[in-house]
């Protein structure tokens, strides 16, 4: 039924032309004018049924009603019309809207003592029971798909936070080395200057220590040897991995490559990495260009591959987990069908020196 209603207007002139040629059949010579007009208004609203669901389904059951009580005869176009609307009310809105439609058709079933339009309004009921199991439905497919969503989201940020844990605890164990080697090996350094070089280690072990206490719970390999985590300097690696998979892949880079934050650095990294494997997986063979341009306040990365475009793309972990990385360092990302084909990952990281 769905698809009946992707094109009401015709629909609308189907039903129009089924009422008018069917009218003479069903007024016995009787009324025969007052059918064909009011089976023809009947239609006419069905048109309205995707932009003014609410006039179409008020005017239908309007003019059906007003069939009913002419005892004039229902035709089957009518008869069509309703249930298209019965189910509209079903599908989109809520349950009390549907019993205000089926009142009127109960209340002229009793007074007229009239078996057909009460069968008349059982298949309206069953229709609306139909519409509103599809509304429930799509509901719950909504649902269930926000909160696969939602664990993509979070799986992604635990792996975030984890991967920015390691290049921060890294770091900071670096700098409690290099004070501490510094204060032993400088010779002549005053009593000051050792003390203060002290306490800068005592510092960075303190923070190193609260750190792994507040974010050490999300690592999953727990006694790990801590290690830088990659960066762009490692983009040839990445490069030279889709070549040996067989893909036809061009590096570009403009501007003056300079040492990025790590967590820019470690980001930047996973873009190219993520958007190379989904150009392996959906673009196999296909040539596929990487593009970093390198400025003082962003870095522009572009990966474009000529393979079948979003068709062949699908908007899973790895473009999902590109977005976290990207808007929690503030930046934009944008994936899609590029120009003249194929398919195209582009972000925009600050890099705030």
């Amino acid at each position: 039924m769905n698809r009946l209603l992707d094109s009401p207007v015709i629909l609308a002139g189907v039903l129009a032309w089924l009422g008018l040629v069917e009218a003479p059949l069903h007024s016995h010579g009787k009324d025969l004018s007052s059918l064909m007009l009011l089976t023809f208004f009947t239609a006419l609203p069905i048109a309205l049924l995707r932009r003014r669901r609410g006039w179409a389904s008020g005017l239908v059951t309007l003019f059906v009603l007003l069939t009913l009580w002419s005892q004039i005869g229902l035709t089957v176009a009518a008869v069509i019309a309703q249930l298209l609307v019965a189910y509209a009310v079903g599908v989109h809105y809520r349950r009390w809207v549907a019993v205000l439609m089926d009142v009127p058709f109960l209340l002229t079933a009793i007074s007229m003592q009239n078996t057909g339009i009460v069968f008349a309004l059982a298949l309206i009921v069953a229709v609306q029971l139909l519409g509103m199991a599809r509304s429930d439905r799509g509901q719950a497919i909504a649902e269930r798909d926000a909160a696969v969503e939602d664990q993509i989201a979070l799986a992604e940020r635990a792996r975030i936070a984890r991967e920015l844990h390691d290049v921060v605890a890294h770091q900071m164990s670096m700098v409690a080395v290099q004070a501490e080697t510094a204060r032993l090996t400088t010779p002549g350094m005053p009593v000051e200057g050792q003390q203060r070089l002290a306490e800068i280690g005592d510092t960075a072990r303190e923070a190193l220590t609260e750190m792994r206490r507040l974010l050490g719970v999300l690592r999953s390999d727990e006694g790990a040897e801590l290690a830088p985590q990659p960066g762009l300097d490692r983009v040839h690696d990445l490069v030279a991995a889709a070549r040996a998979g067989g893909s036809a892949v061009q590096l570009t880079m403009s501007g003056v490559p300079a040492a990025l934050p790590p967590g820019v650095d470690l980001t930047a990294y996973r873009i190219v990495q993520e958007a190379l494997s989904n150009a392996r997986r959906h673009a196999p063979g296909a040539g596929v260009e990487v593009t970093l341009g390198f400025a003082a306040e962003h870095l522009r990365i572009r990966v474009r591959d000529h393979g079948p475009g979003p068709a062949g793309e699908a908007d899973g972990h790895g473009l999902q987990g590109m977005r976290e990385r990207v808007a929690m360092l503030g930046g934009t990302l944008h994936t899609g069908e590029a120009a003249g084909g194929g398919f195209i990952v582009e972000a925009d990281v600050p890099v705030g020196r």
